[in-house]
């Protein structure tokens, strides 16, 4: 028997600085924590962002 998928939860790319949800990833349960440089618009220039879930 075939073993059951593990579906993709729905995590925000939240911006460190202005605290905006400004992206959304849908991305595999268990896996490290995301930490990226994005655009923020509302500070328009590169922001770290970080994961957080709903």
């Amino acid at each position: 028997m075939a073993k059951p998928k593990k579906k993709k939860e729905i995590v925000f790319l939240v911006c460190e600085e202005s605290g905006d949800r400004n992206y959304t990833i849908m991305k595999k349960p268990g896996t490290a924590k995301l930490e990226l440089s994005k655009y923020c618009p509302r500070l328009r220039r590169h922001t770290k962002h970080v994961e957080k879930k709903k």
